[in-house]
């Protein structure tokens, strides 16, 4: 893999337990072992990305096996659509880390592979770093890949935004793009506690400038939640920041709460 500066933009290579470019932009190795390559300067707001709340939150229900279903379909079509035994893929908006283990994982047979983590979240990073010691973790933003041209042969984007032409650029012609979006039913239940009229998730497929779409699937199933995990749950989406407290109570005393999911699965290659 190669790096890239994200002040200057040229190579980084190894250099004092970190990596240096030729300008002598100096990223640490935290002792996590991943490495920080948000500057000051790029970042929106002092902490960018999820708290610390929210990340507990997604390792906890993610733990639970409640996902686990969308993790196996996103490491087998994976595995299905990358023959090569030498691959790099990139993970954006990994968050804490669970899918990007697994991938690690299924291509752990590979002749020679590298599984890259980012999150512009230090709090995620960090946590990420310190459970998956295969995989190479960085704090970045999507929006300024840290990557050379042409680097990548897959990016695995599940929810996470990201500037289409940084997508383009760091792929390899050929390359694939797996995005995971909400379906039009995804959570609906939670909606119906939030909203006075509830709207459906828009099912059509972004435009994706210098790509292709050449695969779609869906993937829905009902949960059965307490009222433990079904309050972690909500601490997780968006959902968090509208609930009312009445919400909050509601969920905490459900002794079974039904929800559904709806992922829309989609292969993207790069043209």
């Amino acid at each position: 893999m190669i790096w890239n500066c994200p002040l200057c933009q040229q190579p980084l290579t190894p250099a004092n337990n970190g990596l240096r470019c030729a300008s002598q932009h100096h990223f640490d190795r935290a002792k996590e072992g991943y490495i920080n390559l948000l500057p000051v300067q790029h970042k929106r707001s002092k902490q960018p990305g999820d708290s610390a709340e929210m990340m507990q939150a997604r390792r906890d229900f993610l733990d639970a096996g409640f996902y686990q279903p969308l993790q196996q379909a996103v490491t087998t079509l994976l595995s299905n659509n990358l023959p090569q035994q030498k691959l790099t893929i990139l993970d954006i908006g990994c968050g804490e880390g669970y899918y990007t283990a697994a991938i690690a994982k299924r291509f752990a047979d590979r002749e020679q592979r590298e599984v890259i983590g980012l999150d512009v979240a230090k709090v995620a990073i960090r946590a990420a770093a310190k459970r998956y010691a295969d995989v190479a973790f960085c704090v970045a933003s999507s929006h300024r890949l840290p990557f050379a041209d042409a680097s990548v042969d897959a990016v695995v984007r599940i929810y996470a935004p990201c500037k289409a032409s940084e997508l383009t650029r760091v792929l390899k012609p050929g390359g694939i793009m797996l995005t995971v979006t909400p379906g039009p039913r995804h959570l609906i239940q939670f909606k119906s506690l939030i909203y006075s009229e509830v709207q459906l998730h828009a099912a059509e497929a972004e435009l994706l400038p210098g790509m292709t779409l050449q695969q779609e699937s869906q993937l829905a199933y009902e949960m059965r939640l307490d009222g433990k995990s079904a309050t972690t749950l909500l601490q997780m989406t968006p959902f968090a920041w509208r609930a009312k407290p009445a919400v909050w109570e509601h969920l905490a005393e459900q002794g079974e709460f039904s929800c559904e999911t709806d992922f829309m699965l989609r292969l993207w290659r790069r043209d």
